[in-house]
């Protein structure tokens, strides 16, 4: 290393370690935390939700992880009903599954209908489950809401969800438009009374079109919604982060904070924690 190299290391500054942009930007409504499995995403999400729980009015967090993590981490049990965390006032957990339930029953009625449509259209069942969530979260006066993410292809796909579902949900409404009075055929032939036929239908369908056009609006918004990256000093983690921020540039998704995980500072300097 030449004498030039030397001096120009010397006046790099190492940045500093901090998520205190995300603590002082007031107006964050969304803070997504992904990376790839194993990078310890679960404990950043939780030490997070509870950073901004002591400049916060009141935060949820959200395990959307098949794998849910979140109650092992706060060693309490957690479901898909928001619950206090103990020992907080002001911070809440829930673990759901972006997934579409089958319920004892669900083959009659509007229900069954309505999954039948939904089913036709690729990836839209994970979609609608994803904005019943979210339109339940929205009712709820939580002034943050953390997303404790599953593995990067998974969270991709759940951030896709809210175009998904719009597209969908103008397909199906185009259909409707097209072909006149077949959903009243439809309701007809699923025994579905005339309260829950096509009317009824189209409400559901149309109030969660709304829910969506919102959310979809508020993610791509920087001054609400923000991603945070988590990864390990590892070549694969690393790799996998730059294609998550490529990938969260195409949804308009803002990132600007990287979480490298299993780096640890000594008096000597920093180094990681990791088989590199």
């Amino acid at each position: 290393m030449t004498e030039e190299d030397q001096d120009q290391d010397q006046e790099l500054e190492i940045p500093e370690g901090s998520v205190r942009n995300i603590l002082e930007q007031d107006s964050l409504k969304w803070v997504f935390v992904g990376g790839k499995g194993g990078v310890g995403k679960t404990t950043c999400s939780s030490i997070l939700s509870i950073l901004l729980a002591e400049v916060r009015p009141s935060v949820l967090i959200i395990s959307t992880d098949p794998a849910h993590n979140l109650s092992d981490a706060f060693q309490q049990r957690f479901t898909k009903t928001p619950t206090l965390v103990n020992g907080f006032s002001n911070l809440y957990a829930m673990e759901v599954d972006p997934s579409v339930e089958e319920e004892t029953g669900s083959t009659e009625g509007m229900d069954s209908l309505f999954s039948e449509l939904a089913n036709a259209i690729p990836g839209i069942d994970e979609a609608m489950s994803f904005a019943e969530m979210l339109k339940l979260v929205q009712t709820m006066d939580y002034s943050c809401i953390v997303f404790d993410t599953a593995p990067t292809g998974h969270t991709l796909r759940l951030l896709q969800f809210p175009s998904t579902l719009e597209k969908g949900l103008d397909k199906m409404m185009s259909l409707k438009n097209k072909f006149g009075g077949m959903i009243n055929q439809m309701t007809r032939l699923f025994g579905i009374d005339d309260e829950f036929g096509e009317d009824a239908l189209l409400g559901r369908l149309e109030g969660m079109k709304d829910v969506i056009e919102r959310v979809n609006k508020q993610f791509k918004d920087p001054d609400l919604t923000t991603f945070v990256c988590v990864c390990i000093p590892e070549f694969l983690s690393l790799y996998e982060t730059e294609r998550l921020v490529q990938e969260l540039t195409k949804f308009e998704i803002d990132t600007h904070n990287i979480i490298i995980n299993q780096v640890l500072y000594d008096d000597e300097g920093m180094h990681c924690n990791c088989r590199c």
